[in-house]
């Protein structure tokens, strides 16, 4: 049995440029519907990354404006596939402006399913400003305050202080807390910071005499002319298909097929409570025309395991932790132990029709990394530096929509993935991805669309069907 405790706080003033929308009544229900509908084939799988039920909340409070909407907000709502965007670009560059929202039903490959989903999110109006100045970015926002508290009522063995039948003890609190404060104007600017702690994990004494165990914070803004987005702090860094770096939300096989394909920003505000698939430092990205460039530098301390019980200069560490608890002496002496700096980028071109980009990822570790000689760690990461480097592409033509990325590392060892999306009309679409990764890949941070959790060693052909033989929604 699981208890939790919400608090969520908001206040400020919000400047309204739209028109007001009717929301749906049990607005939380529709988004875990939603998220469980895209997610149903990983049911297995744990995040803490609450980053996409955050969003589409904020969508429903401030929906998108479809006379302003370019692909990379429209991409956030998982909702779309790339045709579905580009038919409805293309239906406002040829016809102008929607003037009332039922227009949509106009635009090619949108069906009624489709618009139910995606109306409480959108909304038409006329054009806003881009660009808004800086004094009413910081004083025309939301701000919003959440704590959460959750407890398992059941002890586990690991909460019997001293017990002889516990080597490994949890010295903390049962309790898991969260503190997140964000201050949030549009799409355009926000900042915040997260705090959090983990169940069994020590609250001002013991090894986290600093209160939490996780704190994190972030500042990002957009369309500063030819900086699209500038990211201080702690953001996120998606690239390709997923092969080189890919810190966002991403889903594998589902019910919406569409997610064959991985769509985001390049970079992105983190202020989620996960641990790990998250950078530190500084990012920006430079956007003129049809071109877009993309940098970054980060470095932080990450959990590590090492080869011997004392920890000195020269030991190696064998493995890199992920789990992100610092619970037991074990744990506790893992935590931060691995210095790591990374840097990289991408520059690509993009149209309406053509996508083409070179995406690089590079590491540098403080301690060397050297996993026990055992067979299946034959090709596993190893070294104090790695890499990732690819090509990534797409195409549209009418309906049918061809992406791809082909990557190495830094041994030269190969991986690629090309996938196709084809609406033949509303009620049917298909998928088809193929994906050849060898086995010596290997990436951090990454996630591509692959059966197993990192792709590496790993080849096959997925392909999907969606039909929807009537408009009747029920």
């Amino acid at each position: 049995m699981q208890i939790a405790v919400f608090i969520t706080l908001g206040f400020g003033y919000n400047q309204v440029y739209a028109q007001d929308i009717p929301e749906p009544t049990e607005p939380s229900e529709m988004i875990e519907d939603q998220l469980e509908n895209i997610t149903s084939a990983n049911e297995d799988e744990v995040t803490e990354d609450d980053s996409f039920a955050k969003e589409m909340v904020h969508f429903l409070k401030e929906p998108i404006n479809l006379n302003d909407a370019d692909a990379g907000i429209l991409e956030q709502l998982h909702l779309l596939s790339p045709i579905q965007i580009n038919n409805l670009i293309s239906y406002r560059k040829l016809l102008g402006n929607f003037i009332n929202i039922y227009e949509i039903q106009a635009i090619p490959g949108w069906d009624l399913d489709l618009i139910r989903r995606i109306r409480p999110y959108i909304i038409v109006s006329q054009k806003t400003k881009v660009f808004q100045s800086f004094n009413k970015r910081i004083k025309n926002g939301q701000n919003t305050l959440l704590i959460r508290g959750t407890q398992i009522l059941e002890k586990s063995k690991g909460y019997l202080l001293n017990s002889s039948e516990v080597k490994n003890f949890y010295p903390g609190s049962p309790q898991k807390i969260l503190v997140r404060y964000k201050y949030r104007f549009g799409n355009l600017f926000q900042y915040g910071f997260t705090a959090e702690k983990d169940a069994g994990e020590q609250f001002f004494k013991g090894a986290q005499k600093n209160g939490f165990d996780f704190y994190s914070a972030h500042l990002f803004t957009r369309n500063l002319g030819i900086i699209k987005s500038l990211a201080i702090g702690d953001f996120s860094v998606s690239l390709g298909q997923g092969l080189t770096q890919w810190q966002s939300l991403a889903f594998n096989k589902g019910a919406d097929i569409i997610n064959v394909k991985r769509q985001a920003e390049v970079l992105r505000p983190y202020n989620s409570a996960g641990e790990i698939a998250f950078n530190r430092g500084v990012g920006i990205t430079l956007q003129k025309k049809y071109w877009e460039t993309n940098a970054f530098f980060s470095y932080r301390k990450i959990d590590a395991g090492f080869n011997v019980d004392t920890l000195n200069n020269d030991d190696p560490v064998s493995s890199l932790r992920i789990s992100g608890y610092h619970r037991t002496a074990n744990e506790i002496v893992g935590k931060n132990a691995q210095g790591q700096l990374s840097f990289g980028g991408n520059i690509s071109y993009t149209t309406e029709k053509i996508h083409f980009g070179v995406n690089a990822v590079h590491y540098n570790f403080e301690h060397n990394i050297k996993k026990e000689d055992y067979l299946y760690n034959k090709y596993a990461l190893s070294g104090n530096r790695a890499g990732n480097y690819s090509i990534d592409y797409s195409y549209t033509y009418k309906n049918i929509h061809f992406f791809g990325e082909a990557a190495i590392d830094e041994d030269i060892d190969k991986a690629f993935i090309n996938g196709l999306l084809i609406n033949t009309d509303s009620r049917i679409a298909l998928s088809f991805l193929y994906r050849n990764i060898s086995r010596g890949y290997q990436s951090l941070y990454s996630n591509a669309f692959t059966e197993n959790t990192y792709p590496t060693n790993e080849s096959g052909l997925y392909s999907g069907i969606t039909i929807t033989p009537t408009d009747f929604l029920g």
